[in-house]
C-alpha cells in the first residue's frame, strides 16, 4: 500500500453563478490529497496520512477519499479548522491564497504520527506541507523514522510566494529529505530552483548524488523523463486542449507510483534496478492520466477505466 502524507485542504474554485456574478466553489484538494486520490481511482492500493479537522469540511476532505477507495484510518481528526485555499485562474495557471494558521493540518505534531504496518511499502511526501511547523518537522519526522525500511517519494511541489522569508529554512528541509528519499519528483522550475540553471538531465543527476535512486521531472507541455545513474527516458505530453493545470502534478506523481506499483518494483531493490520498459510505463502512466486532469476543471483525477 502507498500511503500518501502531507495537506488536505478546501479549494475555492473561481466560477460564475447562475446570475453571472463571480463565484467560487468548494472542491476537496491538496497536492498530497490529490495524489491519494488519484490512486486510488487508478486502482492502486492507496492511503491517506495528514491532520483533518472534525468540522464540516473535513468530512467532505473524509468522504472524498473514501468515495475514490482511499483507505482513512491514518487521519488524525481533531477540532481545529480545516484549512481553505482560494484560487485565481489565468491562462489556466493557478494561484493560491491560503488560509491555514491553527488549522488541524498545520497544527500536526509527533504525538500524532501513526504506526505503520508491513503492508504500507511506500510513503509519498510534498506539497505546502513541508513549509510551516509545526507540521512540516512532523512529515520530516515520519520519512526520517521509515527511509531506512520502505520506499519513499518526495515532490517539494515549490511555491516561491508561499515560502517567501523562510527560504533558508525551508531549503534545508527539503534538501535533507531529498537525502532520504528512493525517488524524487521535481518539475523543471522546482529544479531550477533548488539548483540553478544547466541542462535537466545534469541537474537530475545532481540530485540523485545526494542520495535518490530515481528522479523524475516534468516538463509542462513537453512531457516527463525519469533519471537514474545510467538511464534518462523521456515521454512526450499528450496534446490536448487544456482546461486548467489544477492537480497536473499530483495526478502525473500518482501515475508513476501506480505504474511502478503495477511492475512491483516499489522495494528498495526495485528502485535500484529499474528497467527502460519500467521507467517508460510510469512516465507513460504519469503523463496520460495528467493529460486527463488538465482537461477538466480543478483537480479530478481519471479513474482506470477512463485511461
Amino acid at each position: 500500500m502507498i500511503l500518501s502524507c502531507g495537506e488536505a485542504l478546501i479549494d475555492m474554485l473561481p466560477r460564475t453563478s447562475a446570475l453571472g456574478e463571480p463565484a467560487f466553489a468548494p472542491y476537496a484538494g491538496g497536492a498530497v490529497f490529490n495524489t491519494a486520490i488519484a490512486l486510488g481511482r487508478l486502482g492502486a492500493p492507496s492511503a491517506f496520512f495528514s491532520g483533518v479537522s472534525n468540522d464540516m469540511l473535513g468530512e467532505i476532505l473524509a468522504d472524498t477519499l473514501i468515495a475514490s477507495h482511499v483507505d482513512t484510518r491514518y487521519l488524525a481528526r481533531s477540532d481545529r479548522p480545516t484549512t481553505v485555499a482560494f484560487v485565481k485562474l489565468v491562462n489556466g495557471q493557478a494561484t493560491y491564497a491560503f488560509y491555514d494558521e491553527g488549522t488541524a493540518g498545520r497544527m500536526l505534531s509527533t504525538d500524532q504520527l501513526p504506526t505503520l504496518p508491513p503492508e504500507i511499502s511506500t510513503l509519498f511526501l510534498g506539497g505546502i506541507s513541508l513549509v510551516n511547523d509545526p507540521a512540516a518537522s512532523t512529515y520530516e519526522a515520519l520519512q526520517a523514522r521509515e527511509a531506512a525500511t520502505r520506499v519513499t517519494m518526495v515532490d517539494p511541489n515549490i511555491r516561491p510566494g508561499f515560502i517567501k522569508g523562510k527560504e533558508t529554512e525551508y531549503r534545508a528541509r527539503i534538501e535533507r529529505m531529498i537525502a532520504r528519499a528512493d525517488i524524487v519528483k521535481l518539475s523543471d522550475e522546482d529544479l531550477h530552483w533548488l539548483s540553478g540553471p544547466g541542462d535537466l538531465t545534469a541537474l537530475a543527476r545532481g540530485i540523485l548524488a545526494k542520495g535518490p535512486k530515481l528522479v523524475f521531472i516534468t516538463e509542462g507541455a513537453a512531457g516527463a523523463r525519469a533519471v537514474t545513474a545510467t538511464q534518462d527516458r523521456f515521454v512526450a505530453a499528450q496534446k490536448i486542449t487544456v482546461v486548467d493545470t489544477v492537480g497536473a502534478g499530483d495526478t502525473f506523481n500518482a501515475g508513476t507510483l501506480a505504474a511502478l506499483h503495477k511492475a512491483g518494483a516499489l522495494t528498495k531493490a526495485g528502485i535500484a534496478t529499474l528497467s527502460d520498459a519500467t521507467l517508460d510505463a510510469a512516465l507513460t502512466l504519469g503523463t496520460r492520466a495528467a493529460a486527463i486532469t488538465c482537461a477538466r476543471a480543478g483537480a479530478n483525477p481519471p479513474w482506470e477505466n477512463e485511461l
